[in-house]
């Protein structure tokens, strides 16, 4: 909590938006209050069964699926302390708060227990998608039912056949003569897909009306929910939406992952959201500010394993520092040993740089919003844009290493179920696949993003990196930082204007090398977030009358931003060599060598 609100109010100034017209109705008082409140219910409602529901998996029994108790009362918890209508307007009976606010929330239901607190984004994501593209009769009959906590909300994208290429899906959707349509088809890994926690579930499903263009230009969006309703507008009769099967995965067991059926045994009604064959770009409105959650989830679990090795390591005795030369002297505690403290520092210079950057994201999503000028607003848009497959993928790949670090502290302990760092582990690995893969992030930045505009996305990255250079440079402790970050960064820019000159001539062999670029990028990204963290624990330290406790907080700000230049920042040289010379040896690996 001690973090989060470093980023929140010494780092990025959030207490400034409350001088926008959105948010005047709110003051650092009741940000706080929002943050206390989460905290408080996370740790009692979402924390209490993180475990339990690890080991006590949904299950289909008599035609339903059953869910621990302690899981609805946590859904429940959540609803009526507002959560679900966090970000929404006043008028909708929302608390209109920040994303940056909400989010900065939504990190503790995550650090508590990922998989019930996912039932609860994805209602709040689909009635996001409703709001913003669906008529007002669906708002009033399927969006007000899922902010109250009635209905809960999931999307259904993906197909055996297809996995992430959605261009290859094969629902259909028929016109009926009312305006609605009958959806059919199959859909495979739907989070949240079945349960008996809510009244309905609102499913939105990509699906092809007939004669609709091939690829994912053919692609529409429908409201199908679980039950169909009557004429009072109450949930009644089933709606054609059955249970294939439950999916038993290596983590996130305690929210349901089913394959469904629409419209295979019994006619299944939908109604289109918006206008055909646009689904994918209304879906990414929801997949965009999910791919933000999906990294700071991701950052999360590193920060629980982070947290919970540090306390083990700072309890457990074990063995004596090499210049001990007493065998029968007291065993130290573990953290006295260097190897176990650059283990820590590991963790923790990935998992609160990753932090970092997930706010920071969000409080660019603010801005997109709020800001006042438009030219600042195109910027912020762009920059964005740029950032959001590294803010999903870099998370997810990295804070998954401080994960494993976490197990490696506890030892032969960790690797048993008699504590939660394996869980965090395991629970942690599915983000690197799900919301687009890694790989589709690292091709997303690649041929999309540093190429949006003619390349105008990345020249406002650089504008951006290179101001907040020069404000670290007030600092003379940071100045060797902010030096070795300006090289990397002009490194970078540099050889990416040189590959794009490859994209239209060989896509193949631009593209090779994209996850290399990825990892380069984000580690750049997370240099930048680094020294922005750095220069700001300077500039708080200078201060009269600081704690003990704050001035060792900002001191450690310092020391793993040291180390992640010490140790990580030289990665960027030897993926920009692999990158800048398109390497080929996967590209020129012919399938039977293998």
């Amino acid at each position: 909590m001690r973090d989060i609100a470093f980023n929140l109010f010494e780092v990025l100034g959030t207490d400034s938006l409350t001088e926008r017209e959105l948010f005047a109705e709110h003051d650092h008082d009741v940000f706080a209050a929002v943050l206390d409140t989460a905290q408080a219910i996370a740790a009692d409602k979402f924390h209490n069964h993180y475990t339990l529901a690890d080991r006590s998996e949904p299950r289909f029994e008599d035609g339903a699926v059953i869910t621990l108790p302690e899981t609805k009362e946590a859904i429940e918890a959540f609803v009526a302390a507002g959560f679900l209508r966090a970000n929404a307007p006043t008028e909708e009976g929302g608390l209109q708060l920040p994303f940056s606010v909400v989010q900065a929330c939504f990190a503790c239901f995550q650090a508590a227990n990922v998989a019930t607190t996912s039932y609860c984004f994805l209602t709040a994501a689909a009635a996001n998608v409703i709001r913003k593209f669906g008529s007002e009769e669906q708002k009033h009959i399927f969006m007000e039912p899922m902010l109250n906590g009635r209905y809960l909300g999931t999307m259904c994208l993906s197909e055996s056949q297809a996995g992430s290429s959605l261009s290859d899906i094969r629902t259909t959707a028929r016109m009926l003569g009312d305006g609605t349509f009958a959806v059919r088809g199959t859909k495979m890994w739907i989070s949240g897909g079945d349960h008996e926690m809510s009244d309905n579930i609102v499913h939105l499903v990509l699906a092809r009306i007939g004669g609709a263009p091939a690829g994912v230009r053919g692609i529409s969006m429908f409201i199908v929910p679980k039950r169909r309703l009557d004429a009072d507008g109450e949930p009644a009769e089933h709606n054609g939406v059955r249970l294939i099967g439950l999916n038993h995965k290596m983590g996130w067991r305690g929210i349901t992952n089913t394959v469904l059926s629409f419209g295979e045994e019994d006619d299944c009604v939908g109604y289109l959201v918006g206008e055909a064959n646009r689904g994918l770009e209304y879906m990414f409105v929801m997949m965009n500010e999910a791919r933000i959650s999906v990294g700071l989830g991701a950052t999360m679990s590193g920060y629980a394993g982070y947290l919970y090795s540090l306390d083990y390591a700072r309890s457990r005795p074990q063995g004596r520092l090499p210049d001990a030369k007493d065998p029968l002297s007291k065993p130290v505690m573990i953290i006295e040993h260097a190897d176990v403290k650059r283990m820590l520092l590991a963790q923790k210079a990935s998992v609160e740089g990753a932090l970092s950057l997930c706010l920071y994201a969000a409080r660019l999503v603010d801005d997109l919003a709020t800001h006042a000028e438009k030219a600042a607003r195109e910027d912020t848009e762009l920059l964005l844009e740029l950032l959001t497959p590294i803010v999903k993928a870099w998370p997810s790949e990295f804070c998954l290493e401080a994960n494993k670090l976490a197990m490696q502290v506890l030892g032969g302990y960790g690797y048993t179920r008699d504590y939660p760092v394996e869980q965090f582990y395991r629970d942690n690995r599915l983000n690197a696949i799900h919301e687009g893969t890694n790989g589709i992030q690292a091709i997303d930045l690649l041929w999309r993003k540093v190429r949006l505009r003619d390349g105008s996305a990345l020249s406002v990255f650089e504008k951006v990196v290179l101001s907040d250079i020069a404000k670290a440079r007030r600092h003379a402790a940071v100045t060797a930082h902010a030096d070795e970050l300006e090289g990397y960064l002009r490194a970078v820019i540099k050889a990416t204007c040189a590959a794009r000159r490859h994209a239209d001539t060989d896509i193949v062999g631009y593209l090779a090398n994209a996850s290399v670029y990825c990892d380069l990028f984000g580690h750049l990204v997370i240099g930048w977030m680094w020294l922005r963290q750095a220069a700001a624990a300077y500039g708080r330290l200078a201060s009269v009358g600081l704690s003990d406790d704050d001035a060792n907080f900002y001191r450690g700000k310092i020391a793993a931003c040291r180390y992640f230049y010490a140790f990580e920042m030289g990665r960027i040289d030897n993926w920009l060599a692999i990158f800048s010379r398109m390497e080929r040896s996967a590209l020129e690996t012919d399938q039977a060598w293998f």
